[in-house]
């Protein structure tokens, strides 16, 4: 029989060796070792000074892993674990008072969840050299190393995530930067301001990098092309497809004038680049200045109003096609023409404008747009341009703008 004071001093050695064990954890914790480090000190401390048999530790990582295992002798694998069951253990709990049937199960002898803020993180299952009551201090130590190994594991993988992500992010803001300044090249650095020739633009993306483009392009005995689009999608795929579509479109241009076959190469462009993946909408016009024609073809864009100052009367731009990238090749292709235009002003817009909404959920609409412009369209464009962002912002009231808004005015007076 065991004296008192043997019994004594083995609890004291026991503590001993216990505190020297959290002690030795707690500064591989401080230390940063690896996961992998600090699964291996779990194993050694449980199997070489707690009386542990038999162990298996699984751990949920994105999905359950058995992360240490001795002792067994029948294969204990992850997909054994039966989770439903599982889940309603809260505390220590003998195996026999399971209903599992599974024999990888049967040679523990209990199982200990360890939980951290009410979501369990493992399952620790032990069988012990001897009987061990629920309530013994061993178990309680035990529970207490294997909660402090599995969390701060656990604060290693919150802080790997917290880390990937803001190298996400990080990436992703890089990448947006460099997206908007690709995208703020497509647009043209200066437009002409001429007694003859007047054009005027705004844009106002509505996210970090916009979808929308316009672009003017002069070609020999002053005649010009003007036109704008608008790309399906946000962002970074946006902006690279528009950059394609210019570089696509300024190529096209020095080929040939002939709008018919540069709407068709284009459409082709887009169709085999985008893999369905993205259209785009786009009016483009072409002004022959010695023949006073207007030429153009709407590829499903909004219709541009054209004021002819002569005759007082107001064109919609609609004739064309369908949106480019869909078909392949185009369903049709309808050039539109507009002679003896001498003295004109033109509005091209994006659906950003005419899709504003007001507290009512009602959208702003072309009909009101045309409206707006009648009163406006002999001011100055830059004129013209305060006054609609002035009526959209009373029209919106407390409504975010839904879209990119992009506004291109062209105003021809001839001598």
């Amino acid at each position: 029989m065991h004296t008192m004071l043997e019994i004594n001093n083995r609890q004291s050695v026991q503590q001993k060796m216990e505190l020297e064990t959290l002690l030795q954890i707690t500064q591989s914790i401080n230390n940063n070792v690896s996961e992998s480090d600090l699964y291996a000190m779990l194993k050694f401390s449980l199997r070489g000074s707690f009386k542990v048999k038999k162990c298996a530790v699984f751990v949920f990582d994105e999905i359950w892993e058995c992360k240490t295992i001795f002792g067994n002798k029948i294969i204990f694998t992850a997909d054994k674990l039966d989770i439903e069951i599982l889940q309603n253990i809260t505390k220590l709990t003998f195996i026999k008072d399971i209903e599992i049937k599974d024999e990888a199960y049967q040679e523990y002898d209990v199982v200990l969840p360890i939980k951290h803020k009410d979501i369990i993180l493992a399952y620790i299952f032990l069988t012990f050299d001897m009987n061990i009551p629920q309530e013994d201090e061993q178990i309680y130590f035990i529970k207490t190393l294997a909660n402090i190994v599995i969390v701060a594991i656990e604060n290693k993988k919150l802080i790997r995530q917290q880390l990937k992500q803001a190298s996400k992010e990080a990436s992703n803001q890089k990448e947006m930067e460099i997206a908007k300044q690709v995208q703020s090249l497509l647009f043209p650095k200066k437009l002409p301001y001429t007694d003859n020739l007047k054009i005027k633009a705004t844009y106002f993306p509505h996210a970090l990098i916009g979808g929308d483009y316009y672009d003017f392009i002069p070609l020999e005995d002053n005649n010009f092309i003007l036109c704008i689009a608008d790309v399906s999608g946000k962002g970074v795929p946006a902006a690279l497809l528009m950059s394609n579509f210019q570089a696509s479109l300024r190529t096209l241009v020095r080929q040939t004038q002939n709008l018919s076959q540069i709407i068709t190469d284009l459409n082709h462009q887009i169709y085999f680049n985008a893999e369905g993946g993205h259209f785009i909408t786009f009016l483009i016009v072409l002004y022959n200045e010695k023949n006073k024609t207007l030429h153009y073809i709407n590829a499903g864009h909004n219709p541009s109003f054209l004021f002819d100052f002569d005759t007082d009367n107001v064109h919609l731009l609609e004739s064309g096609t369908t949106i480019l990238g869909v078909f392949s090749p185009l369903p049709f292709v309808e050039e539109g023409i507009i002679q003896n235009l001498k003295n004109f002003y033109l509005f091209n817009y994006t659906d950003g404008v005419t899709e504003t909404i007001n507290d009512k959920n009602e959208q702003l609409g072309s009909e009101n747009l045309l409206e707006i412009l009648k009163s406006y369209q002999k001011n100055d464009l830059t004129e013209i341009h305060e006054n609609l962002i002035d009526h959209l912002n009373q029209f919106k009231e407390k409504q975010d703008y839904v879209d990119d808004i992009t506004m291109l005015s062209c105003k021809v007076e001839s001598k």
